[in-house]
């Protein structure tokens, strides 16, 4: 085998170019970042579980949008039975008032780029 030189020397290359994502993470202490929103103080209960809202709130809010825009209905009413009025910046935005710290944290984190803000900006309705 004559090009044996070439065949390792690339095979190395391309573990580094593979490798290379990982390395740079453990180098730069950056590999165990987890985005933590910053939780309302005052509240003890969203208008669902914590762990469900992380998961599911894209979800919610769609649905949101559609029973209001689509059936002019504007209380929600959660899996606890209690009613909510439906509003992204008076109920959501009423307990988590810090955009940036909030909702920003996570979408930064994990490059949503959600729609919200096209036509809510925060503070109006």
């Amino acid at each position: 085998m004559y090009d044996k030189g070439k065949i390792i020397t690339g095979v190395i290359i391309a573990l580094l170019l593979v490798t290379f994502p990982l390395i740079y993470l453990a180098a730069s202490g950056d590999g165990g970042y987890v985005a933590e929103p910053a939780q309302p103080v005052d509240e003890e209960q969203c208008v669902e579980p914590a762990e469900w809202m992380a998961e599911n709130h894209m979800k919610l809010l769609d649905e949101w949008r559609n029973t209001v825009v689509r059936g002019d209905d504007r209380i929600y009413i959660a899996s606890d039975g209690e009613e909510y009025f439906i509003g992204l910046t008076e109920t959501c935005l009423g307990c988590h008032t810090d955009k940036a710290e909030f909702c920003d944290v996570c979408h930064n984190y994990s490059g949503a780029e959600p729609k919200c803000w096209k036509c809510h900006i925060s503070g109006e309705e």
